[in-house]
Order: structure tokens, then C-alpha cells, then sequence
């Protein structure tokens, strides 16, 4: 949230890829939600959805 309120949407997207976990990107959607800033970055938006559908996705391969 901080690198969007300062205006930097790219280096909040490459945060968001980098996200270790599919909670922590819930959580960045209920925040975005709760400041009314839904829809505001495009981009913002796609890295979010293609980030959890990524996180979410079973494994296909796993080394042994």
C-alpha cells in the first residue's frame, strides 16, 4: 500500500509477484477495498488476480 499511495504502481507490482503467500495478497485486496482504491491501477489489479491464480495452482512437478 505504501508504494501506491507514493505513486510508485510498477515497484508495488513487482512486490506483488514476489509475494510469498496468497494470505498476504487477500490482504492487500481488503486494504485496497477499504481505501476505495479498487480499479485505480489496472496494473495493480492484473498482478494481484494472475499472482493467486499462480500461488493457488497445484504444483506440477515437484523435485523429489
Amino acid at each position: 500500500m505504501a508504494l501506491l499511495r507514493a505513486g510508485n504502481a510498477s515497484g508495488a507490482v513487482a512486490q506483488i509477484k514476489v509475494a510469498p503467500s496468497v494470505r498476504e495478497l487477500r490482504a492487500l485486496e481488503k486494504a485496497l477495498a477499504d481505501a476505495q482504491l479498487n480499479g485505480r491501477w489496472r496494473d495493480v489489479d492484473v498482478a494481484i488476480a494472475e499472482s493467486l491464480l499462480a500461488l493457488s495452482a497445484p504444483r506440477l512437478h515437484r523435485s523429489p
